[in-house]
């Protein structure tokens, strides 16, 4: 199978490490990086513990289709996602037809270690995060797998061993 990476879109659950490789991603393959919840905070001027007290999650995943469509329309971009983008049919069908969909796999036990002190995760301000996030991979692993072209493991590796393992998994389905 021959893919153009026109867009490289990453997808997984908080923790996963989106931000920190889409930005050392963009760096080697030379393309511009974006961050949808950032793109989404400074259009609406607030930011997403805000946009979630306010409008909801649904208010917030309204912007965030409209977003990641705008996004997704650019071209030499990587693109980190939300962790819940995948939960809207329309992002995933833009994602899986605008560029190439690497999911970003990370362990439970990781997910909770890199969230714990985040305060900036409406999904997680309850007594319980870590029963939040096994709920969470329960409901969204099946969707990450469905849109991912490549899967890459991000446990216990850092942001360049996976940028790496990235682009060699994309030059060989441009072979």
């Amino acid at each position: 199978m021959t893919i153009e990476a026109k867009n490289i879109f990453l997808v997984g659950p908080m923790g996963a490490g989106k931000s920190t490789i889409g930005k050392v991603l963009s760096e080697i393959m030379d393309m511009e990086f974006v961050d949808s919840d950032r793109e989404i905070e400074t259009s609406t001027g607030a930011d997403i513990p805000w946009i979630f007290d306010v409008e909801g999650e649904k208010g917030f995943r309204d912007r965030e289709v409209r977003m990641i469509d705008e996004l997704s329309r650019r071209t030499n971009i990587v693109l980190a996602t939300g962790g819940g983008a995948v939960l809207s049919k329309k992002n995933r069908k833009r994602l899986k037809k605008r560029g190439v969909v690497v999911y970003l796999r990370a362990t439970i036990d990781q997910q909770i270690e890199r969230t714990s002190r985040d305060k900036n995760r409406p999904l997680l301000q309850t007594p319980d995060p870590a029963q939040t996030i096994r709920e969470l991979m329960e409901l969204r692993e099946p969707l990450y797998l469905e849109v991912a072209d490549i899967i890459v493991d991000t446990h216990r590796r850092n942001a360049r061993g996976v940028s790496k393992e990235i682009d060699r998994q994309l030059r060989k389905l441009q072979e």
